[in-house]
């Protein structure tokens, strides 16, 4: 069984520290609302003390070779694999998703350490043709402190992952751990903290803006990456724009469309828009779900009855059970949230096909459950059409032709994901090209491919991850001259 209820600690420089202030918080299992585990509550002080340990730790870590940073981060990965039970029990306790999901989002991190560790020889410059009788070179060299913040939806998956770029690249990285489901995060500080140099990393939680802000205004911090909210991204844009030029990368919301056409397979399209909402993997709570299904005019009740039955074979239960496909969501105040979206689509006309109520059993009676749902009779001025709701509730749109559909899918201003189904190559190509989106799937939903750069477009983000781009992006570009003779 794992330990929750043990002394948890920041992670200052690769040194386990309290905070300066002494301060802590409560998490809770969302499963249960029982009370989990006690964790520290960092302060400006402490952002202080982890960016002062980067400092001193970089320089030596950015001299060495690039292929010596990676065998770093291969080690980071096989200590994540030797730790893959513990850290997957980690996040379904303390963010409420199946254990076996959360085994998959461990061996999806360890992938990706190996993956940035393979472009380690990818960080050279160019040689510039510009003159005959000079060498014009460009050199690719780190920021020196980079801030990365993560959300709970992912927790031991985006802390391992988002650290690999900035490292490989020579940074040092403080982590900010999410506060709803930090423990995943405080642990793997502790496992890597072994296997880096000291200063290198730190790994913060904190439960307020304090932590977050503190870090992104912090003068030594000169490149930030966020996975988060359009308004938390806001927040993070105007704090770093106060207190410098900072290079910023933002991975934010989307409220993603999946458009079927009458000619696609539609067994299978049905049987996307249900798995395309992340429900079995975390509940809704997905920036990149298809949460808005197009259906054209032509399509029958036969698909959404199909639709319907697949979602409520969904089994919702309890997080450690190995055939739990669905767990709660992550706190009281969110399912409150996404409560409020489904009581508003029915007050303007929406209706609920299936779900919208806690599961039946006095197994549900505490905890944070919510059903997934599908909403039906939605129309693309509905509020649950136009905002990210974050969790299990699918809405379903009708549209008559391509240029409708793709108007209600690139009428908001998020773009992250979209989804285009039918048996016609030509129309996918021409309607993924036509969508305003960072990442569009042809016939297929959900999935993210090594290598592939995932980001969005308009608000929901800036640059790319996942991919040699996001390596590129933790480096500073510098032209060098040198004369031939």
């Amino acid at each position: 069984m794992v330990e929750t209820e043990r002394t948890w600690k920041l992670l200052i420089g690769g040194r386990p520290a309290d905070p300066v202030s002494g301060a802590g918080y409560r998490t809770e299992n969302p499963a249960t609302g029982a009370p989990l585990a006690d964790v520290p509550d960092a302060g400006a002080d402490d952002v202080r003390a982890a960016v002062a340990a980067a400092e001193r730790g970089q320089p030596a870590w950015a001299a060495l070779a690039p292929r010596d940073r990676a065998r770093a981060l291969r080690r980071l990965a096989v200590v994540l694999a030797e730790h893959a039970e513990e850290i997957a029990t980690l996040d379904a306790l303390d963010c409420g998703h199946p254990r076996t999901a959360m085994l998959g989002d461990v061996a999806m991190a360890v992938d990706a350490l190996d993956m940035y560790a393979d472009w380690a020889l990818r960080l050279g410059g160019d040689t510039i043709p510009s003159t005959p009788d000079r060498l014009h070179v460009t050199v690719r060299q780190p920021y020196g402190v980079v801030a990365r913040i993560v959300p709970y939806n992912h927790p031991a998956m985006f802390a391992a992952t988002k650290i690999a770029a900035p490292l490989l690249a020579g940074n040092a990285v403080v982590l900010k751990a999410p506060p709803q489901a930090p423990l995943s995060a405080l642990r793997l500080g502790e496992l890597f903290a072994e296997h880096l140099p000291e200063g290198v990393l730190s790994v913060l939680s904190g439960r307020g803006a304090e932590t977050g802000e503190a870090l992104v205004r912090h003068p030594a911090v000169r490149r930030i990456a966020l996975i988060g909210s359009v308004r938390t991204g806001q927040d993070v844009l105007r704090a770093a724009a106060e207190t410098g030029i900072k290079d910023v990368t933002l991975e934010l919301g989307g409220k993603n469309a999946m458009i079927v056409f009458p000619d696609a397979d539609l067994d299978a399209a049905a049987a996307a828009a249900v798995r395309g909402m992340n429900f079995h993997w975390s509940a809704g709570q997905s920036c990149g779900s298809t949460s808005r299904l197009l259906l054209h005019e032509s399509i029958g009740p036969d698909f959404l009855d199909r639709v319907r039955r697949l979602t409520e074979d969904i089994r919702v239960g309890d997080p450690m059970a190995p055939d739990t496909e669905m767990g709660a969501l992550v706190t009281a105040d969110h399912l409150d949230t996404v409560r409020f979206y489904i009581d508003t689509a029915r007050e303007q006309g929406a209706d609920v096909l299936t779900g919208a109520e806690r599961p039946d059993g006095e197994r549900f009676a505490r905890g944070h459950w919510l059903r997934p749902t599908v909403l039906v009779g939605v129309r693309p001025e509905h509020r649950v059409a136009r905002e990210e709701i974050f969790g299990p509730v699918l809405s379903v749109l009708r549209y008559r032709d391509e240029d409708e559909a793709v108007r209600i899918a690139n009428a908001l201003p998020y773009g992250l994901t979209g989804s285009v189904w039918t048996r016609d190559l030509t129309t996918a190509l021409r309607v993924a090209h036509r969508l305003e989106t960072g990442y569009v799937w042809v016939n297929e939903v959900s999935r993210h491919f090594a290598g592939t750069p995932f980001g969005g477009w308009k608000d929901s983000g800036l640059g790319r991850e996942e991919s040699i781009e996001d390596l590129l992006s933790y480096t500073q570009l510098k032209s060098v001259h040198l004369p031939l003779s």
